[in-house]
């Protein structure tokens, strides 16, 4: 085993631990929660490295970086995540590979998805990535559509052909109400998961919590929790 696996494997098995000791608190199952390993800025090689630990989810943020990449690992049985705001201009790309957007915060990216997943012949999943930091009807710093805009934009998803609406995702907030509060804001995201399954039944996807709060994410009912850092160590600058 080389050094580099080895590193990957110690410290997913860490990850695992911190998983498995947060649904056991919760009163809930291991197999509730999926982890997704978010592998921007990594090269292929390390996603070749956790698919052979047993790893089946995988993010990245940026199309130009995650494009080639998926395309070198296409071979591994492996479910692609798009966690970075999405431009129009990359949809074409991102439907290439994507087996979940976990970023749809407008109209008009519901739009462009479905136009290329029916153009392709996919099946796209989306996940509506909430701000909790948005004001009535905005969006967040990071992208995100408010609370407010969450039923409309939900119904164009599930309405469009060519995409499948999985559910929520958030990050939790560097302002707002929510800063420093990250059990609270999971605790949100989770009562609007259920406004959202009340029309949408299927929608029951929750991805919250990465490296620093995933125990936070677990306790509140996160389905999927984003974990990068914790398995890959400290991200080199992207220059």
């Amino acid at each position: 085993m080389t050094d580099r696996k080895q590193e990957i494997a110690a410290n997913l098995a860490g990850v695992e631990e911190r998983i498995a000791a947060a649904c056991e608190a919760a009163g809930r199952r291991r197999d509730d929660v999926t982890l997704i390993v978010v592998t921007k800025t990594y090269p292929a090689d390390d996603v070749r490295i956790l698919s052979g630990l047993g790893v089946r989810h995988v993010a990245e943020n940026r199309d130009q970086d995650a494009a080639p990449k998926a395309a070198v690992c296409s071979d591994l049985p492996l479910s692609w995540h798009f966690v970075g705001q999405l431009q129009t201009n990359k949809v074409r790309s991102v439907v290439g590979y994507a087996d979940v957007v976990q970023s749809i915060d407008r109209a008009r990216l519901v739009t462009a998805l479905s136009k290329e997943a029916v153009r392709t012949g996919r099946e796209v999943g989306c996940l509506l990535q909430v701000a909790l930091d948005a004001g009535e009807g905005g969006r967040g710093g990071r992208g995100g559509v408010s609370p407010a805009g969450i039923e409309e934009l939900a119904d164009l998803v599930a309405g469009s052909e060519g995409l499948r609406l999985d559910g929520l995702m958030t990050v939790a907030p560097l302002t707002g109400a929510y800063a420093g509060r990250q059990r609270a804001a999971f605790e949100r995201i989770m009562d609007l998961s259920t406004c959202v399954r009340r029309t949408h039944p299927a929608a029951n996807m929750v991805s919250a919590g990465m490296s620093a709060d995933l125990e936070q994410a677990v306790a509140a009912g996160a389905t999927h929790v984003r974990v990068g850092s914790a398995v890959l160590g400290v991200r080199p600058g992207l220059g």
